[in-house]
């Protein structure tokens, strides 16, 4: 029979080694600004209602973004 396989439970540092070394492979491709300026490129009707659901299940505003309080928001 084969060697069975060890539960590491939740924290598994093993898949931590990996995702940290194909993470920093990633880093240093040099594909981060091109992967991320691919993932922006989505369509913006969709990424603006998936942003108004966020917003809707927040439990509080987000502080960094600008609001006018003199109108009301619903």
């Amino acid at each position: 029979m084969g060697e069975k396989p060890k539960n590491q439970g939740e924290g598994d540092r093993e898949s931590a080694k990996r995702y940290n070394e194909k993470t920093q492979e990633h880093v240093e491709s040099g594909n981060v600004e091109k992967a991320a300026r691919k993932a922006g490129e989505g369509d913006t009707e969709e990424m603006a209602k998936a942003e108004k659901a966020g917003e809707e299940r927040a439990k509080e505003l987000d502080p960094s973004v600008d609001r006018d309080y003199s109108k009301p928001t619903r």
